[in-house]
């Protein structure tokens, strides 16, 4: 009997799993539960001390993520009051399902040797084989190295189930392209690639799909291409903020304004004209942009081997992009010593208020955060520390105050990486009290702040592209 055959013969799907309680898999579970064709959705979440948790949370219909999420917590309670959705740590209950879905990190622990860490991964993959049945569907939405769906994740599924990838169950991979604080809307309006091992494979995904989607459509494209597409638009993405955080440099070390430059670039529009820039800033953090140039490197070495034509001896174009954002929060560090050091204070014993621990604007994701390299430079320079973030209450091994005001009591300099609405409604004067310091410093990894409103108030000014500003006159006050 053939997979077309088989999955005609099982019917529609009408239950479905998706395992990996995330920033993925949560908002993918609560949307395909509220698909009138769709009777059951079941969320699987391991039942383990750091976020076994998320399971009796979302059984009551509540999201375990903070930060500003529109329409998750009014759509989990739908779903759940309508007994569509319920999270479990057994897994065997895949053994019942149409289909399932992954949705689990896959993080490098060492990004030199370009071996990614898919422990977590491979762990989901065997709980699907190993209660695996004819006719189910098998979806990767992990971001993963180019090759992995037909290589790594077809073997094991086929190891633990005895079926065969293509003949017994259909298998896909169809990447997220979700960015936190717009998951709901991101999921439905953005295109979905889906890429099967075959194109029966790639129809029975398709029909998961489709019925969430608002805006966006179903590209269906091979497994390989839809891995490729979505790391290289993640390393793209990285490329231009790299370039966004270069020029900024380049503009600090010319001592003109970045944001004018950027204004004058992005004036110039057309039929075929794109110059566009990102913007730059502290750091790039997350679980995506941090590690996906490196899936795309691995997969050209295992699946290029040979075949690349790339000049000789010059380094990847997007692992450099990468070297310079990593570079960013060591910039941070360094205005913080400079400005420091015109105020007359040396940075062994001065307090640093960071603002800021969550990678990404009004949201609770710490995942990579550039916040950390940051602190972890001051700290081993001998200064004292104090964190403030109002979407994050804890990280390991890392004090957040809860107030903002305690962070700054006392600073002699303020650092902003994060750019929470909260601090963009941050006053020069009120700052300058909390501080208590003649010239406290500032510095601005964002954008949030008017350099001129600050540097009136006798603070001293150092920003992120603003070489017309960072070696301003200190103002004196009676």
């Amino acid at each position: 009997m053939t997979l077309e055959t088989l999955l005609l013969k099982r019917g529609p799907i009408r239950t479905i799993g998706v395992i990996g309680m995330g920033y993925v898999g949560i908002p993918a579970a609560a949307l395909l539960a509220d698909v009138p064709q769709f009777d059951h959705v079941t969320g699987f979440q391991r039942d383990s001390p750091s976020s076994g948790y998320k399971i009796a949370m979302l059984n009551r219909g509540e999201s375990p993520l903070k930060g500003v999420e529109p329409g998750l917590d009014d759509l989990l309670k739908k779903v759940v009051t309508a007994k569509k959705f319920h999270c479990t740590s057994d897994f065997s209950e895949i053994a019942g399902l149409d289909a399932v879905t992954l949705s689990i990190q896959t993080p490098f622990l060492n990004k030199d040797d370009l071996l990614p860490d898919f422990s977590a991964l491979m762990e989901g993959i065997r709980h699907v084989g190993k209660n695996l049945r004819p006719g189910m569907l098998v979806v990767l939405e992990s971001t993963i190295t180019p090759g992995t769906t037909n290589g790594m994740a077809r073997e094991l599924l086929e190891k633990e189930s005895g079926l065969i990838a293509g003949k017994d169950f259909a298998l896909a991979h169809a990447p997220e392209r979700v960015m936190v604080g717009r998951l709901l809307r991101n999921i439905r309006e953005h295109d979905r690639c889906v890429g099967g091992i075959d194109e029966v494979s790639t129809k029975r995904a398709a029909e998961l799909y489709t019925p969430v989607l608002t805006i966006g459509k179903v590209i269906p494209m091979t497994a390989t291409a839809a891995e490729v597409t979505k790391t290289a638009e993640n390393t793209f993405r990285d490329l231009q903020i790299a370039a966004a955080n270069e020029l900024a440099l380049y503009c600090e070390a010319m001592g003109i304004n970045f944001y004018d430059v950027r204004a004058g670039i992005d004036s110039l529009k057309g039929e075929g004209i794109t110059r566009a820039m990102l913007w730059p800033g502290a750091g790039v953090g997350g679980h995506c942009l941090t590690k996906d140039t490196y899936h795309l490197e691995r997969g050209v070495q295992v699946l290029g081997k040979g075949t690349l034509d790339y000049p000789k001896g010059e380094p990847s174009l997007y692992v450099l992009a990468r070297h310079i954002n990593d570079f960013m929060p060591t910039h941070m560090f360094r205005l913080t010593k400079e400005g420091l050091e015109r105020a007359g204070m040396p940075l062994k014993g001065a307090k640093v208020a960071l603002l800021g621990w969550a990678f990404l604007a009004n949201s609770d994701d710490t995942r990579n955060t550039p916040s950390e390299p940051y602190r972890d430079l001051l700290i081993a320079h001998g200064a004292r520390v104090s964190v403030h973030d109002p979407y994050v209450a804890e990280y390991p091994g890392v004090s957040i105050v809860p107030f903002v005001e305690e962070a700054l009591e006392g600073a002699d300099a303020i650092a902003i990486f994060a750019g929470h609405h909260q601090y963009r409604t941050l006053q020069a004067p009120v700052l300058k009290n909390l501080s208590g310091k003649k010239h406290p410093v500032i510095i601005d990894g964002r954008n949030l702040v008017d350099p001129d409103a600050y540097i009136r108030e006798g603070f001293i000014y150092k920003g992120i592209g603003r070489g017309d500003r960072n070696g301003h006159a200190i103002v004196e006050h009676q």
